[in-house]
């Protein structure tokens, strides 16, 4: 009796994990489960090794990620349809005009996944990146998948771009970052002065800003500080307009910009520069006003 009972028992087991919405189920479950702990072994294996540059490591980790969630919904979606009984082999081979239809649909979604794998076969950028997304975008790079790229504004909103939709990519994250900074002085400004006092501000950025630069294999500055020239003679008819420039790490061009616009300032008006106005008056201005005011005078 005991053994026809736990027979019984056995058989109810089986009809239950049999019933297709508990299959379904527990594959949902098992899929579940699977891709945690595949997610969480890949961050373990790029924590543990330092094969590849960190920002690589982690942009790696992003497609990898991304691959294998669409692997296991696609694989899903499959299994499903197999246990309400389509076969999802004749559909696929018989589809015809349904698969031209569905093939013009999944255009764009073609276009996106070719357009995320371009972007971390050819390096074009990677997780962290601060860049400028067809020249209207601007933000630090959060995260990259096989469709969509997600932007992290200086505002902090999140932008979600389809990979397909990116046509231009100015990366501020490659290598290396020129600092360029430009100083409009007025035309009363003896030239010969304003080169002086550049170069003395070049020398205090070097000195100051030095951490910042980028260096060559014997830990020298590749291109310091320095004063690149007089750069116009007429800059939009405000004056003579002086550039300098020191080339930098990337991740710390920003701070470099900044802290050269402080010193380039300081040193402007320590030194009783005059800058460039905001608009220059033309004789014949000066003395339309002046007949205006005689007018009003003898009125």
């Amino acid at each position: 009796m005991n053994f026809l009972n736990s027979f019984d028992w056995w058989e109810n087991v089986t009809a239950f994990f049999s019933n297709p919405v508990v299959q379904v189920i527990m594959v949902a479950i098992i899929l579940y489960i699977s891709i945690l702990i595949i997610r969480r072994s890949i961050r373990s294996f790029f924590k543990k090794t330092h094969f590849i540059e960190v920002r690589k490591e982690e942009t790696l980790e992003a497609m990898i990620n991304s691959l294998i969630s669409y692997a296991a919904t696609i694989g899903f979606i499959v299994f499903v349809l197999m246990q309400i009984g389509i076969k999802v082999g004749s559909v696929l081979a018989g589809a015809g005009v349904i698969g031209i239809i569905l093939g013009f649909g999944a255009q764009s979604l073609i276009r996106d996944l070719l357009s995320g794998i371009f972007f971390l076969y050819e390096k074009q950028l990677h997780k962290g990146d601060f860049i400028t997304i067809n020249e209207r975008f601007h933000g630090t790079v959060e995260d990259i998948g096989l469709r969509f790229l997600k932007l992290r504004e200086w505002s902090g909103k999140l932008l979600t771009v389809s990979n397909g939709l990116v046509t231009s990519i100015e990366n501020y994250n490659i290598d290396h970052m020129r600092v360029i900074e430009k100083v409009t002085v007025s035309f009363n400004e003896d030239p010969k002065r304003i080169f002086s006092l550049l170069e003395e501000t070049c020398e205090t950025l070097n000195e100051e800003l030095g951490q910042y630069l980028k260096k060559d294999l014997t830990d020298n500055p590749i291109q310091p500080f320095q004063v690149y020239g007089m750069t116009s003679l007429n800059h939009e008819h405000k004056g003579y307009e002086y550039t300098i420039i020191g080339l930098t790490e990337d991740l710390v061009y920003w701070t470099a910009s900044k802290e050269t616009k402080r010193i380039i300032a300081e040193t402007m008006f320590d030194n009783d520069v005059r800058m460039s106005l905001q608009h220059v008056e033309l004789p014949y201005q000066q003395f339309n006003q002046s007949q205006s005011n005689e007018s009003q005078e003898e009125e």
